[in-house]
């Protein structure tokens, strides 16, 4: 915990420097990636110099404890409860700000959701997860931008990625990491029958640029033409925007936009993403880390929650918690969840650490 915390509080040091920087300040890219970076930290970073401070006056205060002077060592005697007192506030403000991990604080990230096992009605569930998590960051305040997607026939998903930004964005959705399974009725079934489908989810945190150099040379680029439904909408031009990235082997396909240049952009973001990712798996297999976060184990068809439709149910596996108000989740009120897993997690890292010492 103290590590991470040394190595926030350098990053954040490092960008105050960087955007002090002439060639950074010349380009805006990197002036506004550092800024947003730096935005980011600047809780977390304030909060623990604060600590820090509070452990200085705190050794300070006990150094005087000794002196000869009766009167000194008196009083600073008496200082020491309040200091401990303080820093041990400061302290659980901080578990807090750290709950979910070294990427807690990220502003934007990208989710991936894909249709799993049930054909027709696992793209329509995917599409069903899309809009709650769309209206759950209207409600937030949150901005949301679809990346790319693959829509079926019936209004449903074979997949969609959508990008995230808004305080708080990434330490929330990070939750949504994982399998969704759904239990209800087809509109296409006769007999009504209950029928079981599923979709993943993936929560990707989404770096700047400052922290993936990704240059030119990193990556070859494919512009083809966008498939369509064809007639007057078949595009004439190669919109379409293919990258494949050379160390990891990640590929990235985009064909949403007619222009070139957006479909660009948004592959690149995506590829940023995916690249990051893919380097905390193994910088955490390294570690022999074992966090829950899906961006450390890469487990993504684990089963985490359960939405059934008939009895108004939804239960999260991970922590046993289940709510009958489905249709309200659906709608995009899906804080109770949210904030069942993060009051578990903030016990459980709470009880890990326990009291600091004197």
């Amino acid at each position: 915990m103290r590590e991470m915390l040394e190595q926030k509080l350098k990053r954040f040091e490092k960008l105050e420097k960087q955007m002090s920087d002439p060639e950074v300040i010349g380009d805006s890219n990197r002036m506004a990636a550092a800024a947003r970076e730096h935005g980011s930290l600047a809780k977390l970073a304030g909060k623990y110099r604060k600590f820090k401070s509070l452990s200085r006056e705190i050794d300070d205060a006990k150094e005087m404890a000794e002196s000869d002077d009766p009167e000194m060592s008196e009083l600073a005697e008496a200082e020491i409860p309040g200091l401990k007192q303080k820093r041990e506030a400061v302290w659980r403000d901080l578990l807090d700000m750290t709950i979910g991990g070294d990427d807690a604080n990220r502003s934007r990230c990208v989710m991936e959701i894909r249709a799993g096992t049930g054909g027709e009605e696992a793209a329509l569930f995917a599409g069903n997860l899309l809009e709650m998590y769309q209206r759950h960051a209207e409600a937030k305040g949150w901005k949301t931008e679809i990346m790319s997607a693959s829509p079926t026939e019936l209004g449903g998903f074979k997949e969609v990625s959508v990008g995230f930004e808004g305080e708080g964005v990434y330490r929330e959705l990070q939750y949504e990491s994982g399998g969704h399974r759904v239990q209800r009725v087809p509109d296409t079934e006769a007999k009504g029958r209950i029928h079981t489908s599923a979709a993943t989810v993936a929560v990707l945190p989404e770096p700047e640029d400052v922290e993936v150099d990704l240059k030119p040379d990193d990556y070859r680029r494919d512009n083809y033409r966008s498939s369509g439904p064809g007639g007057q909408k078949v595009n004439k031009t190669d919109s379409a925007v293919r990258l494949t990235h050379f160390e990891t082997g990640i590929v990235v396909a985009i064909q949403d936009e007619k222009s070139q240049h957006k479909n660009l952009a948004k592959a690149l973001r995506i590829l940023k993403s995916r690249i990051y990712e893919h380097k905390q798996q193994e910088e955490a297999k390294k570690r022999a880390d074992t966090r829950k976060s899906l961006v450390g184990s890469g487990d993504r068809s684990q089963r985490i929650r359960t939405y059934n439709f008939p009895e108004n149910r939804i239960t999260d596996h991970r922590i046993n918690f289940t709510l009958y108000k489905l249709d309200q989740v659906m709608m995009g009120n899906l804080q109770p969840v949210t904030d069942a897993l993060i009051d578990h997690d903030r016990q459980q890292l709470r009880d890990s650490m326990g009291q600091l010492d004197d």
